[in-house]
């Protein structure tokens, strides 16, 4: 993200790779690429050629970008020192077993065995989907085959911070002994979560990137979903109708019951019940009894994935519960006597019983069923810069402000208000990025968390950037419960319809990073990042003085530009440079060191009117207005006697000037123009706003019919960057 002198340990970005990626990735967006039906191509790597082009030529496919090599086992404990991994071979299925299967009598649970890899809770992410089996085989694609158009080629798509992207690989897959030494099927000779497993190792850079992780974060990426997490204890009171709304809206839902052995040893209980192992709910429903008029029993349905193993508790297959409902209600219930793992239970013993829920709520894309209500998504893409929008917790106030900010606005309140209460039921979902991936470079997670305020009625519809007195003077108005070093931060709220600003950051300033910033509601809401409004104030130059009216610092300059000048009264970069340190010497004030030829270079730039590489007398003074003008705000915001402006104060001097940017625009600033202590001292100060001068003029030159977009040829684009 910054360049080697100013990034942070083990994040090796480059500043225009980084944008160049960033622009490419939001315009295959627009054409519709990242989605659901049009996923992108990791690696760059289009499956069907590549399965084709093997064909042809008769030959077995070879990944490149993920090869059967120990760079993609790991860095550390499967890196190329360890002793783990001399011994392992890498095979292909056929040569592992006589006959090899994809899938074998459809996709379960059984499938899924750990090997020597700390990711169960990958496996357990994969257990659950495959309850779900129409979204198991959007991440597992299901024509493929070790027989019809074999070519050692495999393909499967997982989502992706935003987007899905469809990964491919080579089916090699390290053996010792001739077993797998990784995730294996209970069937010798099935291999669909082997492959499943090393695709998303891939993803992740390695198989060592795997180790440790939470079960939703495997889930999230199996669905795009956001997932919420409760423990029984401290779960909302409003829980039921949480489930059932959930439901409603096509969520996911698993539950389990916390062991103290190792969730391998599963134990059962007295009632039925598996301690250490995942259910799944199916449905949630209140019904009448006959006995009583009014009395309601809550229930929950839920289901063993083994596909017997019931609850024999009240409300169970055969209980005498049962007795008390009419047949209506129990078809409605659609109860059945069966050993089929599916059972009923009320809602008071299913929190009794059980330790924790996950809801993973889906998006509407990943939601076929026309019946379903649908959640309302907003997604954000943000990141964390250092010294320009890593703020830190609210612990922080003079940086805290600078954090990315999104304007969320509630639109519509919810059909069933509590208590009368009329509020908007919403989950927000503050996710990094690449955390994992970045592990073999020693990354970890950040401890990251979010605050909501209240944004003022007179402040409605404004898309400015809120100030740090702001935040001085308002309190939150909700805010995640902790900061906490996981991939994702998950909560839900209820808030009056209005507008809010979200705030995400990580709880210590300077700490840089991606970041995606998820709203799910019941009703309509937006989201949009703060501050994505361009634009440049151009106030008019003040007309040259007429002979005789010139002021006194006009007829020193004058004198000294003619001095410098000579006869033809025109002045080269070196000469501009020789004047205007020989003023800005004598400011004691500024405690600069003057400007460099190259700063002097861009101010003729922007002055030359002529396209000479010179300015004279009349270009200079304009110049010299504007250096004054910028002395002025520089001056205002500078710290005592170092001579230089933190960065997180270039935002309020850049608006000063007159320019309107937004958050991209100002990490851009602060990467090219900031000093290892994150301060801008006054060359590079004015060099930033000679370059924002110039590239707004150049801009509105093209731009002539005012639409806010210019076509420029690449001997334009160069003629135009070069000289600026």
């Amino acid at each position: 993200m910054m360049d080697a002198q100013r990034a942070e340990p083990n994040m090796p970005y480059t500043p225009s790779g980084f944008f160049c990626d960033r622009l490419i990735r939001e315009r295959e967006r627009r054409d519709g690429e990242g989605s659901l039906g049009k996923p992108l191509r990791f690696s760059g790597q289009d499956f069907t050629a590549l399965k084709q082009e093997c064909l042809q030529k008769k030959s077995l496919f070879e990944d490149d970008t993920f090869p059967a090599t120990v760079e993609s086992l790991g860095y550390k404990e499967l890196g190329a020192k360890s002793n783990k991994v001399k011994n392992i071979v890498w095979k292909r299925p056929k040569e592992i077993c006589e006959n090899p299967e994809f899938i074998v009598g459809g996709a379960s649970r059984t499938d899924i065995c750990q090997g020597d890899l700390g990711d169960c809770w990958l496996l357990a992410a994969i257990a659950c989907l495959t309850l779900y089996e129409k979204l198991l085989y959007r991440v597992v694609p299901q024509e493929q085959s070790f027989s019809e158009g074999y070519a050692g080629v495999f393909h499967f798509q997982f989502w992706r911070y935003g987007d899905w992207v469809d990964v491919v690989i080579d089916d090699r897959i390290p053996t010792f002994n001739n077993q797998l030494v990784f995730t294996k099927s209970a069937e010798r000779n099935e291999f669909w979560s082997a492959l499943l497993e090393k695709a998303y190792a891939k993803l992740h850079g390695s198989y060592e990137a795997l180790k440790g992780g939470n079960t939703t974060e495997a889930m999230e990426d199996f669905t795009g979903g956001v997932t919420e997490f409760y423990e029984m204890k401290e779960a909302p009171k409003e829980l039921n109708k949480i489930m059932k709304k959930a439901l409603e809206r096509g969520s996911l839902m698993g539950c389990s019951i916390d062991s103290l052995v190792p969730a391998r040893f599963e134990t059962r209980t007295t009632t039925g019940l598996v301690k250490g192992h995942a259910y799944s709910v199916t449905a949630v429903q209140e019904c009448k009894h006959t006995t009583t008029k009014d009395s309601k029993v809550r229930l929950v349905r839920l289901r063993n994935p083994w596909g017997q193993v019931e609850w024999t508790g009240p409300w169970s297959d055969n209980s005498k519960e049962w007795t008390s409902l009419s047949k209506d209600e129990k078809e409605k219930l659609q109860h059945q006597n069966a050993e089929d793992g599916e059972f009923w239970m009320s809602f008071e013993d299913f929190k009794k019983n059980f330790t924790k829920i996950e809801i993973c709520n889906l998006t509407p894309d990943a939601l076929e069923d026309d019946k379903i209500h649908k959640w309302t998504v907003s997604v954000n893409e943000g990141r964390w810069v250092r010294g320009c929008s890593a703020g830190g917790c609210r612990n922080y106030p003079d940086t805290f402000w600078t954090n990315p900010q999104y304007r969320l606005r509630l639109l519509e309140e919810d059909d069933d208000p509590e208590d009368n209460e009329v509020a908007c039921s919403f989950v927000v979902s503050l996710m990094q990025k690449n955390r994992r991936k970045e592990r073999k470079m020693g990354a970890n997670l950040f401890t990251i968390g979010f605050a909501i305020y209240e944004v003022p009625k007179e402040m409605h519809g404004n898309k400015q950037h809120m100030q740090k007195d702001f935040f001085l003077a308002n309190s939150s108005k909700a805010r995640c419960k902790s900061y906490i070093n996981l991939r994702e931060v998950t909560q839900r709220f209820r808030l009056s319809p209005g507008e809010y600003v979200i705030v995400p950051s990580t709880y210590e300033p300077h700490q840089e990073g991606e970041f995606l910033l998820r709203v799910f509601s019941e009703k309509r809401n937006t989201s949009e990042e703060i501050e994505n409004r361009i634009e440049a104030d151009h106030p008019v130059p003040a007309p040259a003085s007429a002979v005789g009216e010139e002021s006194e610092e006009d007829q020193k300059f004058r004198t000294i530009f003619q001095e410098i000048a000579g006869d033809e009264m025109e002045i080269t970069a070196n000469e501009l440079k020789n004047l205007l340190n020989k003023v800005v010497s004598k400011n004691q004030e500024l405690n600069t060191e003057g400007f460099s030829l190259e700063t002097c270079r861009s101010m003729i730039a922007l002055m030359d009117m002529d396209g000479t590489g010179r300015l004279n007398l009349q270009e200079f003074r304009h110049l010299w207005n504007k250096v004054k003008q910028w002395q002025g705000i520089f001056k205002h915001y500078s710290v005592e006697q170092s001579g230089s402006i933190s960065s997180y104060e270039m935002r309020n001097a850049v608006n000063d000037a007159g320019y309107r940017l937004n958050n991209q625009l100002y990490d851009i600033i602060t990467m090219r123009y900031a000093n290892e202590s994150m301060n801008i001292d006054f060359d590079s100060f004015i060099s930033c706003l000679v370059r924002l001068e110039a590239m707004f003029r150049a801009f509105q030159a093209f731009d002539q019919d005012g639409d806010g977009s210019i076509r420029l040829s690449a001997l334009e684009w160069l003629q135009l960057t070069m000289y600026a």
